[in-house]
């Protein structure tokens, strides 16, 4: 399974790449046969006025064509990206 991370006006430290590689690497590492490739965007919606506003969307495209996409919006952006791990 190959994990592609994108930040879109958000910048992507060595923390949140580790971070999201482990987490998808634990929620989809027993269907990774069926996932071919995963690809998540992290972005902030609304810059620097704050709020709840830290985007998480995981596009995961499957082996017989199929594709998975979860999205999740919290003000925290580890929190967005667990529970979108967790749904997929």
């Amino acid at each position: 399974m190959r994990i592609e991370i994108r930040g879109l006006n958000f910048a992507i430290t060595d923390a949140l790449r580790t971070h999201t590689e482990r987490r998808l690497h634990f929620a989809l590492g027993r269907f990774a046969d069926v996932v071919l490739h995963t690809c998540v965007r992290l972005g902030d919606l609304n810059g620097p006025r704050g709020g709840a506003d830290k985007a998480c969307r995981l596009t995961a495209r499957l082996r017989h064509g199929g594709e998975i996409v979860v999205d999740d919006v919290d003000a925290d952006i580890y929190a967005a990206i667990d529970r979108v791990a967790e749904r997929a």
